[in-house]
């Protein structure tokens, strides 16, 4: 990986695969919030949502040395964080403690995914949202809640561009399709 610019996100993970704890308070500040959003979105609950948030950043800690700088750093953390709530919604145990004080937990004010569904009409769109396919809905929460561009959420997802294009298309019929029977404009 070429040297990356100081201060970049990129340089942070170099600095927490180095064991700076600081680096990794950096990081979880600046992207937190949309990190969070995802993680809700995938969750359903702000408290499971939490958890798997401090699961990433005890991820980012442990595994910052791997990152190769093949991708944004964004992309990478999103990864981790969608690993990690694949893990723990799949019923897994979250990750041991290893005594490295993580940063606070975001504050519990309404969070990016809540913000966007009440600006959107509140629960007729989360209901229809809430209705479609996992894959569906992972496309939506990195697009539109993470706000990613369609080549990260493709390599976030590990599929190509195209299927990301597809996914959204469909996610977006369905969920007109489902605010026009429920005749809730769009």
């Amino acid at each position: 990986m070429a040297r990356p610019e100081p201060g970049s996100d990129e340089a942070l993970l170099r600095a927490v695969a180095a064991g700076d704890a600081g680096a990794l308070t950096r990081i979880y500040e600046r992207h937190a919030g949309a990190l969070f959003g995802y993680l809700y979105r995938l969750a359903g609950d702000r408290m499971t949502a939490e958890e798997i948030l401090q699961d990433t950043m005890l991820a980012v800690w442990r595994s910052a040395a791997a990152f190769e700088g093949r991708s944004k750093a964004t992309t990478w953390l999103f990864g981790v964080a969608r690993r990690q709530a694949h893990n723990r919604l799949r019923g897994r145990s979250g990750p041991e403690s290893i005594g490295v004080p993580l940063p606070d937990r975001p504050d519990q004010g309404a969070g990016p995914d809540e913000l966007a569904i009440a600006a959107a009409g509140g629960t007729p769109v989360a209901a229809a949202i809430d209705r479609l396919p996992d894959y569906h809905r992972d496309v939506i929460a990195l697009v539109f809640v993470a706000g990613l561009a369609l080549a990260d959420v493709a390599e976030v997802l590990a599929i190509p561009v195209g299927t990301v294009k597809s996914r959204l298309h469909h996610a977006r019929a369905a969920v007109a399709a489902a605010l026009t029977a429920q005749e809730v404009p769009e």
